[in-house]
């Protein structure tokens, strides 16, 4: 079951940039104990996205791109996030 918070992040990222593949876990659990933990979940995500916005572009550009689509997420619930972003076709 998924929350709010990742609801939110998933609309925001099929709006943005229509994904072939979406990915987002919820790996707070395992940072029970660190900064940014609440024990209420959704601070810690990995996330894996494969979009085709993301084809010619350095990794760096396209972390860039999720972070600005999910700034308020960031800002905010979301204290750590990993970002897997690939082109289709790039693995």
């Amino acid at each position: 079951m998924m929350g709010a918070v990742i609801d939110t992040i998933r609309h925001k990222l099929e709006e943005a940039f229509s994904p072939t593949r979406l990915e987002i876990v919820d790996d707070s659990d395992r940072h029970h104990g660190h900064a940014g933990h609440t024990g209420s979940g959704e601070s810690h995500l990995n996330l894996r996205i494969e979009a085709q916005a993301f084809a010619g572009k350095a990794r760096v550009m396209r972390q860039r791109l999720v972070m600005k689509v999910l700034e308020a997420e960031l800002a905010g619930p979301v204290h750590a996030l990993s970002i897997i972003a690939t082109a289709p076709g790039e693995g």
